[in-house]
């Protein structure tokens, strides 16, 4: 019966909506004041941080072709947290906290993370190669 849970978490994968209008004024809301508004890393508060934001534009490129979904996730809901903003990241920590959803990362593995993270991934993939 332990696997159960598990199984409905594998058959709700498909189902995970990603709505990329609602990631982009999720993303002009709690991400551009640091990142910019067309995702390039050049946002009003972006010198202010000890390490410049990076073009957000340019993730599958950098990563060798994979759009990095597992690292995005766990940047923006705090397991990978990045020290140079002083704080976990984003700084709006609460609002993306949460395990409603899955979704398949890039190694096809499940990960949990919450509604709010899984429109801003969809933003982020459909901004990929349109800034520098």
């Amino acid at each position: 019966m332990r696997l159960l849970p598990a199984f409905l978490i594998c058959l709700a994968l498909p189902v995970a909506a990603q709505d990329a209008d609602a990631g982009k004024a999720l993303f002009q809301t709690h991400c551009a004041t640091c990142h910019g508004v067309a995702a390039s890393g050049d946002g009003p508060m972006a010198n202010m941080l000890l390490v410049r934001p990076p073009d957000l534009t340019t993730l599958t490129q950098r990563y060798g072709g994979t759009f990095p979904i597992a690292r995005i996730v766990m940047r923006i809901d705090g397991r990978d947290p990045l020290t140079s903003h002083g704080s976990p990241m984003p700084v709006y920590g609460d609002f993306f906290e949460g395990w409603d959803v899955a979704v398949k990362a890039e190694t096809g593995q499940p990960i949990m993370t919450s509604v709010p993270v899984v429109d801003l991934l969809a933003y982020l993939a459909g901004v990929q190669g349109s800034g520098g």
